[in-house]
């Protein structure tokens, strides 16, 4: 095995991996030391943050949570993940886009393996050729740049089933990028695309031959000396299990303050007699109204129509997690019956549909929308086989106090949709649309508190 270590640098040891081409496929720069145990102990807290997220997603060996969806509709294409690679590491795998990420590594260091793309690899020798391993040692702070369609493949480096490989934070600096499949671009489009989705695992024939013990190596250390790394590592792998044990010990929440009101959601079963609803399906079979008051001056000097726009975001972006737990489940059941699924609650739902022919704020795709000096509302809805639904999301303001309203009216087209309707209406009157509502409000008020304090600097604790 040809085995190179990076140069004693002044500043951060780094390898560039090329393709047959010439061109870069990989380039691996480490960026600090961390304490000792430390890689271990991050990888365990932010993993275990991770599995809670609305968004996560344990697949292909890759557990993985998405922070941050692109925006297609104002052309912000990027999209932020977290990912993890544990004890045993993942597949070989590729990507149609280029990928960058931020990453930590375990307490026993982590190996990358990558084959340049270009490359052809369908013979013992070709991957002999193309394989490349870059080590990482442990506790590390370290950047990975991959250009499209790099088949890479990261596991421990010492310790294999003690110790995680990694923990990242990975870009996506186009969502829409490469040679995605028709499956592939839609869910991108629908704003439903997570890592296993756009993930294309190597075949088995291919990946046998990946199973070689002669691979050129470049060995990435802040330690010039091959002895003194050794030492390091050596007892960096045994203060991360210890860490380990201490974290699993004592579990430290975060906690995020800003002195905020407590909002307080009322339910009704009437329209306000201005609603956008009011007009919709006269005939339904299912209405509520929920909605949220507070004082102006939480909010800034932010008018109706700045205050519905961010509203409308914080559904899109920010959607409460049980709720989307629900919609998750209620997906999985829908499929087989060719019913509509969506990541978000139905109130809200079609804010991901491309079909409208209205946006508000130039963004939010909406069926109908109204606007005066202190109020502003917009219509959503679609129509599904067993049901239509329509909801208005309005933001007023009288005084000194901003109201925040959601209403929804359903028409059950046939059986199937009375029945549906029967087991979904309590849940939905007095958990979902009011969840949905409080969380996207407190969102605003967070980004209020942050920018403009109340009273004060604002409070964050971790």
């Amino acid at each position: 095995m040809e085995r190179s270590r990076t140069p004693n640098e002044s500043s951060f040891p780094h390898v560039s991996i090329n393709a047959s081409d010439g061109s870069r496929a990989a380039e691996v720069t480490l960026l600090t030391q961390l304490d000792v145990g430390a890689g271990d102990a991050v990888a365990t807290a932010a993993g275990a943050r991770q599995a809670q997220h609305a968004d996560f997603n344990d697949a292909l060996d890759e557990p993985s949570a998405r922070l941050s969806a692109p925006d297609l509709a104002t052309g912000d294409n990027a999209a932020l993940y977290t990912f993890s690679v544990g004890r045993h590491g993942h597949p070989f795998h590729r990507h149609a886009a280029p990928r960058v990420f931020t990453a930590i590594s375990g307490s026993g260091g982590a190996r990358l393996r990558f084959i340049a793309a270009g490359s052809a690899c369908d013979t013992p020798q070709d991957i002999r050729q193309a394989l490349r391993h870059v080590e990482i040692p442990a506790d590390c702070l370290f950047t990975v740049r991959m250009a499209a369609n790099t088949w890479h493949q990261f596991e421990p480096l010492r310790g294999n089933g003690r110790h995680p490989a990694l923990f990242a934070v990975s870009c996506h600096p186009d969502e829409t990028a490469g040679a995605l499949d028709p499956a592939q671009q839609a869910q991108v489009t629908r704003g439903e695309a997570d890592l296993a989705s756009l993930t294309e695992l190597m075949p088995a024939a291919l990946q046998q031959h990946t199973q070689q013990t002669q691979v050129w190596t470049s060995v990435l250390s802040f330690d010039p000396l091959p002895r003194q790394a050794w030492a390091c590592a050596h007892l960096r792998r045994h203060a991360g299990q210890l860490r380990q044990l201490l974290v699993q010990l004592h579990p430290r929440n975060g906690t995020r303050s800003h002195r905020l009101p407590d909002l307080q959601t009322h339910s009704s079963h009437q329209l306000p007699p201005d609603s956008l609803l009011a007009k919709q399906l006269p005939r339904h079979h299912h209405q509520d109204h929920v909605e949220i008051q507070i004082a102006q001056h939480w909010l800034g000097g932010s008018n109706p129509e700045q205050l519905l726009a961010a509203l409308l975001s914080a559904f899109v972006q920010q959607p409460a997690g049980s709720v989307s737990g629900l919609m998750r489940l209620r997906n999985l059941l829908a499929r087989p019956l060719r019913l509509r699924t969506s990541s978000l609650g139905c109130p809200v739902s079609s804010l991901l549909s491309d079909a409208a022919t209205q946006r508000f704020a130039q963004r939010f795709p909406v069926l109908a929308m109204s606007s005066s000096t202190n109020a502003v509302q917009v219509l959503l809805g679609a129509d599904d086989r067993h049901l239509q639904f329509r909801s208005s999301v309005g933001v007023q303001r009288e005084g000194e106090r901003i109201t925040f309203s959601l209403s929804t009216r359903v028409y059950c087209r046939n059986r199937f949709g009375h029945l549906y309707m029967a087991a979904v209406d309590p849940m939905h009157r007095h958990f979902i649309a009011p969840k949905m509502l409080k969380t996207a409000v407190n969102c605003l008020l967070e980004e209020a508190a942050t920018v403009v304090p109340a009273g004060g600097a604002a409070i964050v604790t971790m």
